[in-house]
């Protein structure tokens, strides 16, 4: 295949001083050049997540050697590839987890945590797997260890983690409850086969668990919240029951009584995806690929889209997301 020709200078998103979303600016950069093991994408569409918005207020910096523009997640085609590639090729379709970068025309990725675009999928929503998925699957999966039978706890179903969360443990055999802050999000809860649902905002989550479920308690729980969600998961959890940190929206302090998790024999963990390495990230990948694709590539799981708007609308994406309005993802266009 003939090489692509390229331009010299791209469009893309910068944060002019950390602030509110109108720190977000349009601004023009020089195409990144692939590293070896690298691909360069022509990006046609963006994923929004949560970090992005953290990183904007100055309070999640990027990795030593990453991009500063904000972005975590592509879809787009290869037009380009660092020595040593030799997968994907010059001309393919990916979706990608990169540590930056993605609020742009061209990115530079590993080739390591790149996958094909399920032939199910439209660019855009394809923008809109790997965070959410490569998060998901690594912790509820990996170190959470959710085994088919068990039950499942994720806080804020209705997110793009929680919507991936929901569709995944339902497919692999999980009874899965699921938190949300409005009747309509407890709805679309459901309809992604979420077994038991709780307004938070109407309900105590634990004492419904306690009151509703045979074991009185779940398996497994996904959380983003932190504060006095702490206390109150712990009591949530079975005998042998994992607790996964990967935020803390309310805060990362608490006050809790730790003897449960040493009577119920408890594990408490947590993770951050972003300062991983890419041999990390590339057996994630390697995973998915294996596990997850073969369930998106039939339908039977596929990202919830909340709204698509063209890159130079970033800031009006980040207001919806700290609006906690959406349902699902917020994704970028580039129009190319």
């Amino acid at each position: 295949m003939t090489k692509p020709t390229l331009p010299a200078r791209m469009r893309c998103i910068e944060i002019s001083e950390p602030g509110g979303p109108e720190k977000l600016v349009l601004g023009e950069r020089a195409l990144p050049l692939p590293a070896a093991g690298e691909v360069l994408i022509a990006v046609k569409a963006a994923g929004v997540n949560r970090p992005d918005v953290i990183q904007r207020l100055g309070r999640y910096p990027a990795p030593p050697g990453a991009s500063d523009i904000p972005g975590l997640e592509v879809a787009g085609t290869v037009v380009a590839s660092g020595e040593g590639v030799t997968t994907p090729i010059v001309g393919d379709n990916v979706c990608a987890l990169i540590s930056g970068g993605g609020y742009a025309e061209y990115v530079t990725a590993p080739a390591l945590t790149c996958l094909p675009v399920p032939k199910s999928l439209s660019m855009t929503e394809a923008a809109a797997v790997p965070e959410t998925f490569f998060t998901v699957w690594h912790n509820v999966f990996e170190r959470g260890a959710l085994k088919d039978g068990e039950s499942f706890l994720v806080h804020g179903g209705s997110s793009g983690i929680g919507t991936t969360a929901i569709q995944l443990a339902k497919a692999f055999g999980a009874f899965v409850v699921a938190t949300a802050g409005s009747d309509e999000k407890c709805e679309a809860c459901r309809n992604l086969g979420a077994d038991l649902v709780i307004n938070y905002t109407s309900t105590d989550f634990a004492e419904e668990i306690r009151n509703r479920l045979p074991g009185k308690g779940v398996d497994v729980i996904l959380d983003m919240v932190g504060g006095d969600y702490l206390a109150r998961n712990i009591r949530c959890l079975n005998a042998d029951g994992r607790l996964v940190n990967i935020a803390f929206l309310q805060g990362s302090k608490a006050e809790v009584d730790f003897m449960p998790m040493m009577l119920k024999r408890l594990t408490l963990t947590g993770s951050t995806l972003r300062p991983r390495d890419i041999a990390f990230k590339g057996a994630i990948a390697a995973a998915l690929k294996s596990q997850v694709w073969p369930l998106i590539e039939t339908g039977t799981i596929r990202p919830v889209m909340d709204s698509v708007l063209p890159l130079d609308e970033a800031s009006e994406a980040h207001r919806r997301m700290e609006s906690s309005r959406h349902i699902g993802k917020i994704v970028l266009k580039t129009g190319l």
